[in-house]
């Protein structure tokens, strides 16, 4: 599971202007339009050919939890692609993006100093240059922990360093024990 992939494609997934289909034919059947033809949808979910063709036929109509799982999340990941391509772009140009964790955040400071690290909440608009970085490193696969340290980058320069005002010589913030992540656009 990736805490940081999956938390952005959720905020994506906000800007839908329909649902997905939430049963298994439907959803089968969207994803047999998509990847054109059954047998590619068989290989992605990993089962028959021919339990594809019940599903799309209406024969098979309960998956188990995990090929149910894989299929909404195989669903999801290809539903309104414009939109979702328009919600990324609106982020990395004007809107940015909201994070709001709880976290063990900070980085070496004196003991007893404000900016010590220690479990935060913290809820803070990033500026639509971070969305772009955070959105582009996910497109080229970047892993979970990249895209921490941009996300770690961006709360430096934002929250603890507040736009240059302050604490110019942090070097590194510390960003760890993720309890909850969450993005909004």
């Amino acid at each position: 599971m990736s805490l940081f992939g999956d938390g952005l494609d959720a905020a994506v997934q906000k800007a839908f202007t329909r649902p997905a289909p939430k049963y298994a034919g439907p959803q089968v059947r969207y994803l047999v339009k998509q990847l054109k033809g059954t047998k590619a949808v068989a290989e992605l979910l990993g089962i028959s050919q021919r339990q594809v063709e019940r599903y799309v036929a209406g024969q098979a109509r309960h998956p188990r939890t995990a090929l149910a799982a894989r299929l909404e999340r195989e669903v999801k990941k290809r539903w309104q692609p414009q939109i979702r391509a328009k919600a990324r772009q609106k982020a990395a140009t004007t809107g940015g993006i909201v994070i709001d964790t709880r976290a063990r955040l900070g980085y070496t400071a004196p003991i007893g100093s404000t900016d010590e690290d220690r479990i935060r909440h913290l809820t803070v608009a990033l500026p639509p240059h971070y969305a772009a970085r955070l959105f582009d490193a996910q497109q080229a696969g970047a892993s979970d922990r990249e895209l921490k340290e941009i996300a770690a980058e961006a709360l430096k320069e934002v929250y603890f360093q507040d736009g240059g005002r302050r604490a110019g010589q942090l070097e590194e913030i510390r960003f760890s024990d993720v309890e909850h992540l969450e993005f909004d656009l």
